[in-house]
C-alpha cells in the first residue's frame, strides 16, 4: 500500500481519540462541576449510557459484517456518519438548561446526547477500525500502520485532553464543542481517502447473529484480551477524568497548568510509539503488552505523594511511556484474534469483534463514574466551594493512583493466559495465509476501491 494512503487511513485516529478522550475526561467535570448536575444523576446517566453500549456496539458490528453494497460493507457507514457525528458532538457541550430548578431537564439532555454521541461514535469508529486487520495482514505492517494511526491518535488525545482547558478557559465550552466537532468530521472524511475493502470478504456469507455472538464469546484468546483491556481502559478513563479535579483542588493550578500536565504524558508517548513498535516486532505483542502494564503501575506510584506542579508534570511524562505501549499494541492483538477466528469460522468478522470489544471496554466509563461517585459522596465533595475537605483530597489520590494500580495488576493476571504468542502465533499466520490463498484474496492496498 502506498505510503500516503496509509497516512490518510491513519488520520481517522484523530477523530476516534479526540472525541472519546475529551468525552471521557471532561464530560463529568462539565456537567457536574460547571453545569451543577447532581452527582447521583450523573452516575445514573452513565449507567444508562453503559446499558446503551450493551445494545449498540455488538449489533452495529454484526450489521456491518452483514452489509452488502457496491461500495463495501464498512465505507458507507464512515461516509454517511462523519458529518452527523461532528454535529452531535457540538450539541453535547451546549445544554440549554443552567438553572438549579432545571436539573431534571439537564439530566434528560445529558442522557440523550451522551447516547447519541455513543451511537454515532460506534457507527463510524467500528467500521473504520474494522478495516485495519483486513488491509494490513502482517505483524510488521500492522505495527507500522498502527504507529502512524496512534501518532495521529496522540494528536487527537492532546487536542481532546490537553487543549480543552485552554479553549473553554478563554472562549467557552460551546466553542470547544464546535471546533472539536469540525475536526472530527474532517478527519473521518480524510480517512475515507485511504480506506479500501476486499471484495471477497465483502461478499462472504456471514454466520447468523446468535451463532456469531456465541463464537465470539467462546474464543479464549478474545476473552483474555478483552477483559484485560477492560481494566486497562478503566485505568485510562479514571486517571484522565480525575486530573482536572486533581489539578484544581490538590495542585491548586489553573487551566494552563492542567493542560501541561495532560500534554506531558502524550508528548512523551508519541516518540515512544516507535520504540514499542520495534519491541513488539522483536519480542511479540503479548510480552510487550504485559510490560506496559507493569511500567504504568510503577509510574503511577508517585501520584500518591506529589504536591507540586513540577513533580506532577514529571510523573505525567513517565506515565506516557506505559500509555504508548497500550495504545500501539492493543489493535495488533485484536487483529491476531480476528485472524484466529477466521480459521475457526471461515469468515472475517472484524465488525463483531470490534463491536463486542467496544461493548465490554466501554463499561470502563461506568466503572469510572461509579468509582468517582463513591469517592465524591463519601469524602464530602461540594462543587460550590473551592477549598475541599482533606478527605476529598485523599480520595482524589485513590482515584488517580490507587484504583488504577489495582486495575493494572488485575489486567496483568488475566492477560497472562492469552494464548496467541510464540510458536502458536506463527502457526496461526501460516494457516491464515493458506485460507486466503484458497479464497483468492489479494492485498487491498494496491488497487482502487474494492478488490
Amino acid at each position: 500500500m502506498i505510503f500516503p494512503r496509509k497516512l490518510a487511513y491513519s488520520f481517522g485516529a484523530v477523530a476516534t481519540a479526540l472525541s472519546y478522550q475529551a468525552f471521557s475526561t471532561y464530560i463529568l467535570f462539565f456537567y457536574v462541576d460547571v453545569m451543577k448536575l447532581p452527582v447521583y444523576l450523573s452516575a445514573v446517566g452513565m449507567i444508562i449510557y453503559g446499558i446503551w453500549n450493551a445494545i449498540n456496539d455488538p449489533i452495529a458490528g454484526y450489521i456491518s459484517d452483514h452489509t452488502r453494497t457496491r461500495w463495501g460493507r464498512r465505507i458507507p457507514y464512515i461516509a454517511l456518519g462523519a458529518i452527523p457525528f461532528g454535529i452531535i458532538y457540538f450539541l453535547l457541550w451546549v445544554p440549554p438548561f443552567s438553572d438549579y430548578s432545571q436539573a431534571g431537564l439537564l439530566f434528560l439532555y445529558f442522557v440523550i446526547f451522551i447516547c447519541l454521541f455513543d451511537g454515532f461514535y460506534t457507527v463510524t469508529v467500528i467500521n473504520w477500525a474494522s478495516l485495519f486487520p483486513e488491509m494490513f495482514p502482517s505483524l510488521s505492517e500492522r505495527s507500522e500502520v498502527n504507529a502512524y494511526r496512534q501518532s495521529f491518535g496522540m494528536l487527537g488525545l492532546i487536542l481532546g485532553i490537553a487543549a480543552p482547558p485552554l479553549i473553554y478557559g478563554s472562549i467557552g465550552w460551546e466553542w470547544m464543542g464546535a471546533i472539536f466537532g469540525a475536526i472530527i468530521s474532517i478527519s473521518l472524511l480524510v480517512a475515507l481517502l485511504g480506506s479500501r475493502e476486499n471484495r471477497i470478504f465483502s461478499q462472504e456469507k456471514q454466520i447468523p447473529l446468535w451463532a456469531s455472538i456465541k463464537a465470539t464469546f467462546k474464543n479464549r484468546s478474545f476473552l483474555t484480551f478483552v477483559f484485560s483491556n477492560l481494566f486497562v481502559q478503566y485505568t485510562f478513563t479514571i486517571i484522565l477524568a480525575t486530573i482536572p479535579f486533581f489539578a484544581k483542588y490538590v495542585l491548586d493550578v489553573g487551566p494552563q497548568q492542567t493542560t501541561a500536565v495532560l500534554a506531558a504524558a502524550f508528548l512523551t508517548a508519541i516518540p515512544m510509539l516507535y520504540l514499542w513498535r520495534r519491541l513488539t516486532v522483536k519480542f511479540g505483542a503479548k510480552r510487550c503488552f504485559m510490560a506496559a502494564m507493569l511500567l504504568l503501575a510503577v509510574f503511577l506510584i508517585p501520584l500518591f505523594f506529589v504536591k507540586s506542579f513540577w513533580l506532577t508534570l514529571f510523573a505525567s511524562a513517565l506515565i506516557g511511556i506505559g500509555l504508548s505501549g497500550f495504545i500501539l499494541i492493543a489493535d495488533v492483538i485484536i487483529s491476531d484474534v480476528i485472524d484466529e477466528d477466521e480459521t475457526k469460522t471461515g469468515n472475517r468478522r472484524e465488525g463483531m469483534y470490534f463491536g463486542v470489544n467496544a461493548f465490554i471496554t466501554r463499561f470502563a466509563i461506568g466503572l469510572e463514574a461509579f468509582s468517582m461517585a463513591i469517592i465524591f459522596l463519601t469524602s464530602r465533595y461540594n462543587p460550590y466551594i473551592f477549598t475541599q475537605p482533606e478527605e476529598f483530597l485523599t480520595g482524589l489520590r485513590i482515584l488517580i493512583a490507587g484504583l488504577p494500580i489495582i486495575a493494572l495488576l488485575l489486567a496483568f493476571v488475566i492477560f497472562w493466559f492469552y494464548p496467541l504468542a510464540g510458536r502458536r502465533l506463527k502457526e496461526l499466520k501460516i494457516r491464515v495465509a493458506k485460507i486466503h490463498a484458497q479464497k483468492g484474496v489479494k492485498s487491498v492496498g494496491r488497487g482502487k476501491g474494492l478488490q
